[in-house]
C-alpha cells in the first residue's frame, strides 16, 4: 500500500495493486478497478514513484529460493 493525500489534505493508504488508471486533469485522478475515484495532491509521477519504491521494498528484499 502507498500513502497518498487527497485534495482536502487527508492522508490515507491505497492498495496500488488495485489502480486501473492515473490521470492528470489537472489534479491527479486515480481510478481503481472497482470504479472508485480518488483526487490527489500528488502528481502522477509522484504516485508512480511511490509504487516503484513500494514494489522494490517487497520484491528486492526477498530471499532467493533454490532447490
Amino acid at each position: 500500500m502507498i500513502k497518498v493525500t487527497n485534495i482536502n489534505g487527508t492522508s490515507y493508504y491505497i492498495n496500488c495493486e488495485l489502480i486501473e488508471l492515473i490521470e492528470s486533469i489537472p489534479d491527479t485522478l486515480i481510478t481503481l478497478r472497482d470504479g472508485k475515484k480518488h483526487y490527489l495532491r500528488e502528481t502522477p509521477e509522484e504516485v508512480v514513484e511511490k509504487i516503484i519504491t513500494y514494489k522494490k521494498r517487497i520484491f528486492v528484499d526477498l530471499p532467493l529460493i533454490t532447490k
